[in-house]
C-alpha cells in the first residue's frame, strides 16, 4: 500500500504540472490489473492525463480514459521516442510503467521529473529520474 499512497502524494503535489502516463507494450506484463488499475488512479485523480503507449515506438497517444491498452511479444523497447515526445509536449512529470529494461540515447537530454513505476519485484538501477516499485 505504500506506493499507492506515494503515487497518490505525487500526483496531488502536481496538480498545476502537465503529466504524461506511458506504458511499455513491448511484452504482456505479468500483472496486467496491476497497470489497469494504476491507469484507473490516473483518470480518477488527473483525467487530463494524456496516455502514451510504447515499445520500440509510439503506438498510440490518447486521453487517459479513453485508451485501449494493445501489448505486443517482441521484448523490445526503447524510451527515446518518448522521452523525446514529453519534451516536445513541454511535459513537467512523466510516469513511466515499465520493467526498465529499455534502452535509450544516452545524448538524450531529459529535462523534466521521471518516474519509473516499476511492476516487478525485482527494482533495477534507472538511468535517471526516481524509481518506484509498483509491485
Amino acid at each position: 500500500m505504500r506506493w499507492q499512497r506515494a503515487l497518490l502524494v505525487l500526483l496531488k503535489e502536481r496538480k498545476d504540472h502537465s503529466i504524461a502516463l506511458a506504458i511499455d507494450t513491448s511484452n504482456r506484463p505479468e500483472r496486467p490489473m496491476l497497470i489497469q488499475n494504476i491507469v484507473k488512479l490516473f483518470e480518477k485523480l488527473r483525467p487530463d492525463t494524456l496516455l502514451v503507449q510504447a515499445d520500440f515506438k509510439i503506438r498510440d497517444v490518447s486521453p487517459v480514459g479513453v485508451a485501449t491498452i494493445q501489448y505486443f511479444k517482441h521484448g523490445k523497447s526503447s524510451y527515446t521516442e518518448v522521452l523525446e515526445w514529453a519534451a516536445a509536449q513541454k511535459i513537467d512529470t512523466l510516469f513511466y510503467i515499465t520493467d526498465v529494461t529499455g534502452y535509450f540515447y544516452e545524448e538524450l537530454e531529459v529535462n523534466y521529473e521521471v518516474f519509473w513505476l516499476v511492476p516487478d519485484d525485482y527494482m533495477p538501477r534507472v538511468p535517471f529520474g526516481k524509481p518506484i516499485r509498483v509491485a
